[in-house]
């Protein structure tokens, strides 16, 4: 079972309780020498899934997030580091899919998984107490950062895996050229009060995109003003908000002027809006996105529609949804890392 610290605390149905740290020993479960698995039944591995690019590169942010990683976890940042070399080819462009049987199941390509390879490798770049990891991922997404692709949703990861790497590498041309065509996919706030997202549905890691905008307004030269990312972000925080709890936008998206459903509420959505609003908070310097933070972890210890846990205190797992009826219990990689990353922010308040 996970520990837990003193603080921070967070509201749950008017009660304050205690965050718990974030625990990766399921995270440790779902991966082997090669990489990690991007499904389970319950806590068990599904190893005839395979492995994607998609959740190695999560894998690899949170734990390039940590403080001061364990022997373990610097292992498996090794291990998910090799996978993404190994994955990305001589231009730049990545494959998403390995089998079990340690092959390709597509071609190289500039998905969401390119982008977020980048963020993965930048993170690294930037944070990672080991020089021999930094190094290596530096090269990497040095030779990635040259690619662009339409996607909005790639665009803003790559540009958050940018944005780390400025943080270190202040000169880094190619990553503060990506930033900038990052925040210009994604494209300024709409003038329509009601709707002033970009775009004209809302899908998936939607504070991604407001983020990866908060993020370039810092650039030195091209940078977007810093009040178009805030207002896309303000506007999705009040409309995520239900008798002041998170109640993030389903699986299957929300387009202006259709109707909104509640269900299914997946775990990515709500480590998206966490990562937009820290970053935010970061920015600004504003402890009104504190209170982001603190309700997307909540949302994850019971304070959503149904009132339930979001994750096994046993496992270290994240449950892969919030359906109608309750936690889907399958505990998959991205739910996991959704759950981890929440619970890194609160050490903000530690």
């Amino acid at each position: 079972m996970t520990a837990t610290t003193g603080r921070p605390r967070t509201p749950t149905h008017g009660r304050w309780v205690t965050a718990p740290t974030p625990s990766f020993a399921h995270l440790a479960r779902l991966s082997d020498d090669t990489g990690l698995f991007e499904h389970a039944r319950h806590a068990i591995v599904r190893r005839e899934h395979g492995y994607c690019t998609d959740d190695v590169a999560r894998g690899l942010v949170v734990i390039s997030r940590e403080p001061e990683p364990s022997e373990e976890l610097l292992r498996l940042a090794e291990c998910y580091l090799a996978f993404l070399t190994h994955a990305q080819d001589a231009s730049g462009a990545f494959h998403n899919r390995l089998g079990h049987d340690r092959h390709w199941a597509d071609e190289p390509g500039l998905g969401d998984w390119w982008g977020r390879a980048l963020w993965g490798l930048g993170t690294a770049v930037a944070r990672s107490p080991a020089p021999w990891v930094r190094e290596e991922a530096l090269v990497a997404f040095s030779r990635a950062a040259t690619r662009r692709t339409k996607f909005p949703h790639a665009m803003a990861f790559a540009g958050l895996g940018a944005a780390e790497v400025l943080r270190r590498h202040p000169g880094h041309v190619a990553a503060a050229s990506l930033l900038s065509d990052a925040a210009s996919t994604v494209g300024p706030a709409g003038s329509d009060p009601r709707w002033p997202w970009p775009r004209s549905a809302l899908t998936y890691a939607n504070a991604a995109l407001a983020e990866v905008v908060i993020v370039a307004s810092q650039l030195r030269e091209g940078g977007p003003p810093l009040d178009e990312g805030l207002r896309m972000l303000a506007w999705l925080r009040d409309i995520q908000l239900r008798d002041g709890r998170l109640s993030v936008v389903p699986a299957r998206g929300w387009r202006d002027g259709a109707v909104r459903l509640r269900h299914d509420q997946q775990p990515i959505e709500v480590a998206a809006f966490a990562d937009a609003c820290a970053t935010a908070a970061t920015v600004t310097g504003d402890p009104e996105w504190d209170d982001g933070v603190r309700q997307a972890v909540g949302w994850f210890l019971g304070d959503n529609d149904l009132g339930t846990p979001m994750w096994d205190p046993e496992t270290g797992g994240g449950y892969d949804g919030l359906t109608a009826h309750g936690p889907n219990l399958n505990q998959g990689a991205e739910s996991t890392l959704a759950l981890i990353s929440t619970l890194q922010h609160a050490r903000r308040w530690s």
